[in-house]
């Protein structure tokens, strides 16, 4: 970590940025009150602000805690300097993805040095900075080829440089006219929507097999998912065995049948379905970590390449990206809600 001088405090203070919570605090010697640097509060003046390392010293000094921004509450640091520095990359990706900051540019945005930050950076989220990076590259230019007006647009204004068109192959897992046009071709496909224990629960299939099952609370928004992702799909009620696999399911949210092993037919890059495939791998009641699962498809330096794969399982439940936690056992990261991954989990017999 490079010094921070008072002047780059007050700075941060002024500027209300939490990207500094947890390097340091301020104390208002008017007041008695100490606060994080992003504490929504008006600024005090700058005379009467004193700075302090960690929350005990402000205490020592005879101050007490914000009731607002709470700056006594325990935060690993290094835990919320990797979730800004995130943050930060998919604030510039949403907004410019072609020109996302280099690790010496973060590193001189947060006050760390580059070798600090990547390893902080890759402790917590399992890959760099740069390969986070090309994770939401990749999002980018699924959205943008939905909505641009020719390919080539959606490809250049989601940072892909037009020379590299074995890039976007590689990341959609086809070429983008393919995925524009909805995917490898789909005769038709068949949906419910049904009550489950986990909420309204979608599920979809082609006749070779479930494409994707979704949870959520609207009916509108889960059936707008599936039109989404299948634009040139041809909706059919009709299916022969959907009811059959809609049933083993629900058995399995009830708690009266075993997980479902069941045929599915997604589009996917081949390094989505080594991960899918290994999370059907993990045996009913037990968890990995995104570490433990890059290990085992061979791959033990793509932990967070891994965490994205898992946040792109289209099919919820029948492939269990559920199983999979953090390192340190925190359930975070399930594309619908924490709390449902917390019930999945314990429906079957895992302490969350």
């Amino acid at each position: 970590m490079t010094t921070l001088t008072d002047s780059k405090r007050w700075q941060a203070v002024e500027q209300r940025d939490t990207h500094f919570d947890g390097q340091f605090y301020l104390a208002v010697k008017t007041t008695g009150i100490y606060c994080k640097p992003s504490c929504s509060a008006r600024t005090p003046k700058r005379q009467n602000v004193l700075f302090f390392a960690t929350p005990a010293e402000c205490v020592a000094a005879g101050f007490r805690a914000c009731k607002r921004c709470q700056p006594d509450r325990v935060v690993d640091p290094q835990l919320a300097l990797a979730r800004a520095v995130a943050t930060a990359l998919e604030q510039c990706a949403e907004a410019n993805p072609g020109a996302m900051p280099t690790l010496a540019e973060l590193a001189a945005r947060f006050n760390f040095s580059p070798f600090h930050l990547q390893r902080v950076f890759k402790r917590h989220l399992g890959v760099s900075p740069k390969q986070y990076a090309l994770g939401l590259r990749q999002r980018q230019l699924k959205s943008r080829l939905r909505r641009a007006d020719t390919v080539t647009r959606a490809v250049l204004d989601a940072g892909y440089n037009s020379h590299s068109p074995q890039a976007v192959v590689r990341d959609l897992g086809m070429t983008p006219t393919d995925y524009r046009r909805g995917g490898a071709p789909v005769d038709s496909i068949a949906y419910v929507i049904v009550e489950s224990p986990l909420g309204l629960l979608l599920v979809a299939a082609t006749e070779r097999g479930i494409c994707q099952v979704a949870l959520g609370e609207s009916r509108r928004t889960l059936t707008r998912l599936l039109h989404d992702e299948y634009p040139a799909a041809r909706i059919d009620p009709e299916h022969p065995r959907l009811a059959e696999w809609v049933q083993a399911v629900l058995g399995f949210l009830n708690g009266t049948n075993p997980h479902p092993d069941l045929p599915t037919d997604v589009r996917a890059t081949a390094f989505q379905r080594k991960v899918w495939s290994a999370l059907r791998n993990i045996p009913t009641g037990e968890t990995r970590s995104y570490a433990q699962l890059a290990r085992a498809i061979g791959r033990p330096k793509a932990a967070r390449a891994v965490a994205n794969a898992c946040g792109a399982n289209p099919t919820a439940i029948v492939v269990p990206c559920h199983r999979v936690i953090h390192g340190d056992g925190s359930l975070s990261g399930y594309h619908w809600g924490v709390e449902r991954k917390r019930q999945l989990l314990e429906l079957e017999g895992v302490e969350a």
